[in-house]
């Protein structure tokens, strides 16, 4: 009798273990769609990301990052396709574009856009002295087919060439890769992941859309601000965050004031942390605020 009991006992703690899984899933969708309701914050995102001076340092910082959000995507659930990759001169990578496909895609990674900081001890100095790297993250939202962006073929110059680095048998076989120059903007898109040149050069048209609408966006924006005197929180492009490796282990968010010792667990994608305490001040107005334990 007791063993029933104990056994009906376990049977009814691992459905409300199942039940408080679930709870906590919903609960976490509802913060979500609360602090995501910009216009494209559903949508898909294309990810752009760029090493900043320093060479092989950070063209290989550029590809750890690469590396963490691909595994983030992974931890999501979400679909991810790197459409171009440029591979470094000795490790990591000159320039890398990826999409990524799911709910809130591009709500949530554009609170990675900015600069992103590593300190550490270089692997690739024989004096082993600590250097520091920094690298670009770019994020866009992927527009739909029916979203209008007046854009004039005379305005475009594409070049063709063959494919270098990541990929299959077909790398440098044929001259299907697509760079596609917009001259008034001077805007520059790359896809070189498929075999048909007429499916990159429609990926890049795509890239090119969502940059070219971004752009209008954000100079509409400068006007709006301008006109009314706003100060906005983060500039595009600013240092957002930093991640120290030496002489100590810590990742703070110069924006939140987030940090996590963990340096290990973030670069291996666990970064909804950092994410969600941005949205959260940003939706609450109190970004660059210091936190009460501060005061």
């Amino acid at each position: 009798m007791l063993a029933e009991w104990a056994s009906q006992g376990e049977d009814v703690l691992a459905e409300l273990s199942a039940a408080l899984d679930v709870l906590a899933v919903e609960v976490e969708a509802a913060e979500t769609k609360k602090v995501l309701g910009g216009e494209h914050d559903r949508k898909n995102a294309i990810v752009t990301i760029h090493p900043g001076a320093g060479g092989t340092e950070s063209q290989d910082w550029a590809e750890m990052l690469l590396r963490m959000y691909l595994r983030w995507t992974e931890r999501r659930g979400f679909k991810r396709d790197v459409i171009d990759f440029q591979p470094g001169d000795e490790a990591g990578l000159k320039s890398v574009t990826f999409t990524v496909a799911g709910d809130y895609a591009f709500g949530m990674l554009s609170a990675e856009a900015g600069v992103h900081r590593l300190v550490r001890i270089s692997p690739f100095d024989q004096a082993a002295r600590r250097h520091t790297s920094f690298a670009s993250v770019f994020v866009w939202p992927e527009l739909p087919e029916d979203v209008e962006v007046e854009i004039d073929e005379k305005d475009l110059r594409i070049d063709t060439y063959r494919s270098s680095g990541h990929g299959g048998q077909h790398i440098n076989v044929t001259d299907s890769a697509v760079r596609i120059t917009h001259l008034p903007t001077n805007i520059v898109v790359t896809c070189q992941n498929e075999r048909s040149q007429g499916r990159n050069r429609d990926s890049a048209m795509k890239v090119l859309r969502s940059r070219l609408y971004d752009l209008k966006m954000k100079e509409q924006q400068a006007r709006l601000d301008q006109l009314g005197g706003e100060k906005k929180d983060i500039a595009f492009g600013s240092q957002i965050r930093s991640y120290v490796l030496h002489p100590y282990r810590l990742i703070k968010d110069h924006r939140t004031k987030e940090e996590m010792g963990d340096v290990d667990r973030v670069l291996d994608g666990d970064i909804d942390m950092f994410i969600k305490t941005y949205l959260k001040q940003k939706a609450a107005g109190t970004l660059g605020q210091p936190r009460p334990d501060e005061d």
